[in-house]
């Protein structure tokens, strides 16, 4: 099977995407991590990402093109709105919480709206990509890809940092979320 130079063109040019698409969820797995979390849940996290760094881009190019516009400004606030609640939470967990428990849980539907806001903004490439003849399924597959090993290189960060951190890392990393939710919906 040869390669063409237009199919290596494609393959870098997603692969920059990705990376770019990806660093969310980097930036944001530092902040998550410090909290501290299990090799275990910092998987299941990074595969979580990852599935949805794959589908989200899958449903803008199903969607279509003439959405790409109104759910492009949509996905950054929605996502925005999630992401600064979420820090918003652990901020306040971290000052007066004590035992309670952060609105940012590491299963379940807290790891999923994580998920979902870390993804969204690969909603409206998808969208762009629906309109161009390219090769969907590489440019997916690269994002889900590369989503979850950033996200999987972010945590594993947050969580070294946070055990030098101590009880201030719960602190960081709501402040961390809540800046990249407030940058989103600017």
């Amino acid at each position: 099977m040869d390669i063409t130079l237009f199919q290596w063109g494609q393959f870098l040019t997603f692969l920059m995407i990705a990376i770019a698409l990806g660093m969310d969820a980097f930036s944001l797995g530092i902040g998550v991590g410090m909290v501290g979390m299990r090799l275990r849940e910092v998987v299941g996290i990074s595969v979580t990402i990852g599935l949805f760094h794959f589908a989200m881009p899958l449903v803008g190019i199903l969607i279509g093109m003439y959405l790409s516009e109104l759910v492009g400004d949509i996905a950054a606030l929605v996502g925005g709105a999630v992401l600064t609640l979420l820090g918003l939470n652990m901020l306040w967990n971290g000052m007066f919480g004590g035992a309670a428990h952060s609105m940012l849980q590491t299963s379940g539907i807290g790891l999923f709206l994580f998920a979902f806001s870390v993804s969204l903004d690969a909603l409206p490439v998808g969208l762009s990509f629906g309109l161009m003849n390219v090769d969907r399924m590489m440019a997916v597959s690269l994002f889900g890809l590369i989503g979850a090993l950033m996200a999987g290189c972010g945590l594993l960060l947050g969580r070294r940092v946070g055990g030098w951190l101590g009880g201030y890392s719960e602190l960081l990393g709501g402040l961390i979320l809540l800046v990249f939710g407030l940058k989103f919906m600017a």
